[in-house]
């Protein structure tokens, strides 16, 4: 029965994301909004500039990129090691249906291509007893869920809630422009085109999973533009008065699990002092963990071709097994160092190429039976 509050106690069932043929990315709007913060300043925007303003229509054709074999084969084995490590430590591991070949397709308003279910925890998050599959910001991921629905089903079966935001239409202005068109991004209209369509709604629901922390009856969401706000609102209304719903602006611009987690009551990782400000006055007194600055000679060497996806900090993205045993990779030992001296338990696996495919241990897993209850830690 699915039964998960927080982000800590004892993890018995978990959904592991599927590696296999995450072989391409479609370089349009979606995609390099969503990126933005990351890949910016990276070389490829400029290189692929012109192409896009050369396209007439943005939102219907793309540039797709192909991703190297060998990453996608060490991708598979690191995710093979995370999937026997949770095994041995008792936990039953869900897999998504595995993506067989790249699938194109194509809604009445633009066309992708379909990625597999790796980064399970951006596009569901389960609260309590309830699954809530959250509306998708990148059109490659909007058929993303139905590799779930087997795992889904299971628990409804079960006797689980399951519900599901509303889908927006993805038009090229159903994105608010706000927080990449703000002055840290100078020039940003000459990257970003945003063609109109007789299918414009405006602004449109978008939210992720991955900008919410689950403590409890205390849940921190990330709310950088107007498409999180809107899924903001609707969590809060959702939920009702169970839940406590804590608005943090901008934190980052979209995921905050590389930047704040939860390891138990009262101790939190954060990345730096600088983001301490922006929690919620009950956090700030809890016993904050800073983690050693991450070094460049911790990740692989890549092409200058190669799309980095995240920022060096990608490692603090690791998962809690119980309040004592966390899942880190083996790749940062200062950071197990850390956590030893606070009395963490950590438990290495090997992961090479976060950078590359966009997430860690707590982006690739969707925590769906945990042992602990709905408590009150703010209180």
């Amino acid at each position: 029965m699915v039964n998960s509050f927080d982000e800590w106690s004892s993890l018995k069932e978990v959904i592991v994301g599927s590696p296999i043929n995450y072989n391409t990315q479609d370089l349009e709007l979606s995609f390099k909004l969503f990126f933005h913060d990351v890949a910016y300043t990276a070389f490829w925007y400029p290189s692929y500039e012109k192409k896009e303003s050369q396209k007439e229509n943005s939102a219907e054709t793309s540039s797709t990129r192909k991703l190297g074999k060998k990453y996608l084969e060490e991708l598979a084995e690191d995710v093979e090691e995370l999937v026997k490590t949770l095994e041995g430590l008792g936990v039953k591991v869900h897999k998504p249906m595995t993506l067989s070949h790249p699938i194109k397709f194509k809604t009445p308003y633009w066309e992708a291509t379909c990625i597999p279910a790796l980064n399970v925890r951006d596009q569901a998050i389960i609260i309590g007893n309830e699954i809530i599959e959250t509306p998708p910001q990148i059109r490659a991921r909007y058929f993303e869920n139905d590799l779930l629905k087997p795992i889904f089903y299971h628990y409804f079966n079960q006797g689980a809630k399951w519900t599901t935001m509303p889908r927006p239409i993805m038009t090229d202005r159903s994105f608010d422009m706000s927080y990449v068109s703000s002055d840290r991004t100078p020039c940003v209209e000459n990257i970003y085109t945003q063609n109109t369509s007789e299918f414009d709604v405006g602004y449109e629901m978008m939210i992720d999973g991955a900008q919410c922390v689950r403590l409890g009856k205390d849940i921190i969401v990330n709310v950088a533009t107007e498409n999180h706000w809107l899924g903001f609102q609707w969590l809060e209304r959702h939920l009702g008065d169970k839940f406590r719903l804590h608005k943090i602006f901008q934190l980052t611009d979209n995921h905050i699990d590389s930047i704040i987690l939860p390891l138990k009551p009262g101790k939190l990782l954060l990345r730096h002092p600088k983001f301490l400000d922006k929690l919620p006055e009950f956090l700030q007194k809890w016993d904050i963990i800073y983690p050693p600055e991450p070094t460049e000679n911790i990740f692989p060497q890549y092409e200058d071709d190669e799309l980095i996806l995240t920022t060096k900090y990608i490692d603090l993205n690791i998962l809690s097994v119980d309040e004592e045993k966390v899942i880190v990779n083996s790749l940062f030992p200062e950071l197990m160092t850390t956590l030893e001296k606070h009395g963490f338990t950590p438990i290495p696996v090997r992961h090479r190429h976060r950078r590359l495919f966009g997430g860690g241990f707590h982006c690739f897993t969707l925590d769906t039976v945990r042992e602990g209850k709905l408590e009150d830690y703010s209180s």
